[in-house]
């Protein structure tokens, strides 16, 4: 354990805070060893991990989803390049959905919001008596149709 850090190290290193750091740990995103007086220590690869962890949150990807793409991680060894790029390929698709909303909402919300609309016929936000309710929840013409269950 002579190359592993405290749960002060992690967190000064990672900009994460001590409390979110053993919340990661509980749900099985990072993991740590014990001292014999039950102090955490962590590989300096769960480093690696939280740093993932955070861009993957900033992108809006859930905590479940984060710890299903870990998990096809090799359990003690430090990750290779092959891995990650395995795991990145896995989540292309939706990652380049997400830039293709993103610069769809700057593109066409542009001065929108608050409302800059010049024209309600063509507001992507306007939708007089919710007819749009029976294509799904959120803004309908903002966002793709909506898959059927189970697909």
């Amino acid at each position: 354990m002579q190359d592993s850090l405290t749960i002060g190290d992690l967190s000064a290193r990672s900009g994460v805070a001590p409390s979110a750091l053993r919340y990661y740990e509980r749900l099985g995103l990072i993991r740590a060893d014990r001292t014999g007086g039950n102090q955490r220590r962590y590989a300096r690869a769960e480093l690696r991990r939280v740093a993932f962890i955070r861009i993957s949150q900033q992108v809006g990807v859930s905590l479940d989803e984060i710890r299903e793409a870990l998990e096809s991680l090799p359990e003690r060894r430090t990750p290779s390049p092959a891995d990650w790029a395995r795991l990145s390929a896995s989540w292309r698709g939706r990652l380049d959905e997400k830039i293709r909303l993103l610069t769809k909402l700057r593109d066409d919300l542009d001065g929108c919001i608050g409302c800059g609309c010049l024209s309600l016929q063509r507001c992507m936000l306007n939708n007089p008596g919710d007819n749009l309710a029976k294509e799904g929840p959120g803004a309908r013409l903002l966002l793709p149709p909506a898959s059927p269950e189970g697909e």
